[in-house]
């Protein structure tokens, strides 16, 4: 059997590869390769990792306060000692 690899050369004839599939190694089955249930079982410990981690993260994000600026002067005694090093004596 012929594949067409759809690569046309400078001559712009098509190029045909004969398929075929490799046999498996001496001693493997012909499942040799194939996924097996341990894949499922790390593929679905990924997934409800990254689930718990979005949900902590969410959790956190949501705790923030609205803004990092520094308190206004208004505030009282608390904003008094956020000042310069440099006033005190």
């Amino acid at each position: 059997m012929l594949v067409d690899t759809g690569v046309v050369p400078a001559s712009q004839s098509s190029v045909l590869v004969p398929a075929q599939e490799p046999a498996p190694p001496p001693g493997k089955g012909p499942e040799f390769g194939n996924s097996s249930p341990v894949g499922l079982v790390v593929v679905l410990l990924l997934l409800i990792a990254t689930v718990v981690l979005i949900r902590s993260m969410s959790g956190r994000i949501k705790r923030l306060p609205e803004s990092f600026d520094p308190a206004d002067e208004t505030d009282g005694p608390a904003a008094a000692g956020t000042g310069d090093r440099s006033d005190r004596s």
